[in-house]
């Protein structure tokens, strides 16, 4: 499954970069994606534009799904039929109350830290 998931990430990443450029190429005249009509021909600066629109178009198609088709391949790779935990069950459980001489939880210092004799902290005054 691996070699799928990494055959389809390769295509992803080429049709991405396809189609960043074929965005980056067209002309800002508004009305994208086939709105309006084809006055100029196939050989004009009409139909660069249109052939620009359309493979933008069937680009943006191959990348939603190639993106769908790598989740599924995700999902079933990593996918699972049991619930495991990850919680040790085999130790008991530590007294709240216990000084730490039994094993359970570490004893709580006698003293406290020493505090700095002169407070350095000039917003402190």
């Amino acid at each position: 499954m691996s070699s799928i998931f990494l055959f389809l990430t390769v295509v992803q990443a080429i049709v991405a970069a396809a189609l960043v450029g074929v965005v980056l190429m067209q002309r800002s005249e508004g009305g994208g994606l086939g709105i309006g009509g084809n006055p100029g021909g196939a050989l004009g600066a009409r139909g660069a534009a249109d052939f620009l629109t359309r493979s933008t178009k069937w680009l943006a198609v191959a990348f939603v799904g190639l993106s769908i088709a790598l989740a599924a391949v995700a999902v079933d790779a990593t996918g699972s039929s049991s619930v495991s935990s990850t919680l040790d069950r085999d130790v008991a459980p530590v007294d709240p109350l216990s000084t730490g001489s039994e094993g359970g939880a570490p004893a709580v210092p006698a003293t406290a830290p020493a505090q700095p004799a002169e407070n350095n902290d000039p917003l402190a005054e």
